[in-house]
């Protein structure tokens, strides 16, 4: 079947209602971008979910980062959206207003030459991010111990997809089907979303993130509905078994853990830590406290699980959160659902 006949199935489609959940924040801008959902039948309904790693920050590992950064002779080291993320009380980047120690770098391996330059001065590397990102943190690992750097430290907030989309099935989310994510899909292979396909009777696409790759994995969910199925619709970069190298560089230094979602609380074995044998490289990443918001009327984690649209929040619709101005985590971050909402209502 041609691109064509895919959009104009799509578009005419009259059966059932389904609803489909992307986990990849990078599906959700491309989905806003390409105009996605104007493509489709009002009975195909996308919905965004957990798969921001900004997003799914908790309030609680923020605040652990601001107390960090304004220990004495402690900086934090961080990628630029994690600043503007709101704590409990204020962000990363209100607190660096008021004279804690906070450097924004692009690259894990930039606190490296951060720790060398100033060797008097502990780092703490924002270690933040899904299965992607992940292998980046097990090669910084690999460097600060054959170089011999004792003032660098990691606060993880390091989590993966199955665990968490077991848990939105488990709790009741009204999803008929997945976009899987196509980067994270690059290391864990297409066919670790097997055993929920077949736990669930639905159906995975794994995705690329152009608008017709997206659109045929659209199509293949619509076909398979009810079906426990897992289809590689990016068989160009993803395989069944994932990338193995980063797999065991990842188990060389990491477990499972406990992680907390944010808006959803902890949910078992869907993160990564440091194993105990190099605790001393983690800068109190374990026992984060469940959600706090920066905002009582922030609905981020009702939108993140899909039972809610960001237009239902009180301080969306009262363009209170705005990217200027954000009250939740989901408005701070190119991949979020907020944000992209607001961007291309503006647009609009």
């Amino acid at each position: 079947m041609d691109i064509d006949d895919i959009k104009k199935y799509l578009k005419d489609y009259d059966g059932p209602e389904v609803a489909l959940m992307e986990v990849c924040g990078s599906h959700t801008a491309a989905i806003a971008r390409d105009g996605i959902k104007a493509m489709l039948s009002p009975r195909i309904k996308l919905i965004a979910g957990p798969g921001c790693p900004v997003c799914v920050t908790p309030s609680s590992y923020i605040d652990r980062l601001i107390e960090l950064a304004e220990t004495p002779d402690t900086w934090v080291v961080t990628f630029g959206d994690m600043i503007r993320i709101p704590g409990s009380a204020c962000s990363l980047g209100e607190s660096r207003s008021q004279g804690a120690k906070v450097t924004m770098v692009y690259s894990p391996a930039d606190i490296i030459r951060l720790a060398k330059k100033h060797p008097d001065i502990m780092h703490v590397f924002a270690a933040v991010g899904f299965e992607t990102t992940a292998p980046a943190y097990a090669l910084l690992m690999d460097r600060l111990i054959a170089e011999d750097i004792e003032n660098v430290r990691l606060l993880t907030a390091l989590k993966t997809m199955p665990p968490v989309i077991d848990w939105l099935c488990a709790n009741g989310a009204e999803i008929d089907g997945f976009i899987a994510p196509g980067h994270v899909s690059v290391i864990t292979g297409s066919e670790v979303f097997r055993p929920l396909a077949e736990k669930y009777s639905m159906p995975f696409a794994v995705a690329g993130f152009e608008g017709e790759e997206i659109l045929t994995a659209i199509y293949g969910l619509v076909k398979s509905i009810g079906r426990g199925e897992v289809m590689n619709y990016y068989p160009q970069v993803v395989t069944a078994e994932g990338n193995q190298a980063a797999k065991e560089k990842l188990a060389r230094y990491f477990r499972p853990y406990d992680a907390v979602w944010r808006g959803m609380g902890a949910i078992p074995g869907s993160g990564i830590i440091l194993k105990d044998e190099y605790a001393g490289f983690d800068a109190g990443s374990a026992g984060l406290s469940a959600d706090n918001k920066y905002n009582s009327e922030c609905m981020c984690g009702t939108i993140l699980t899909g039972r809610a649209e960001p237009e239902d929040c009180p301080l969306f619709a009262g363009k209170v959160c705005t990217p200027q101005t954000p009250q939740g985590a989901c408005m701070v971050s190119f991949e979020g659902s907020c944000y992209q909402s607001y961007i291309t209502g503006v647009v609009r």
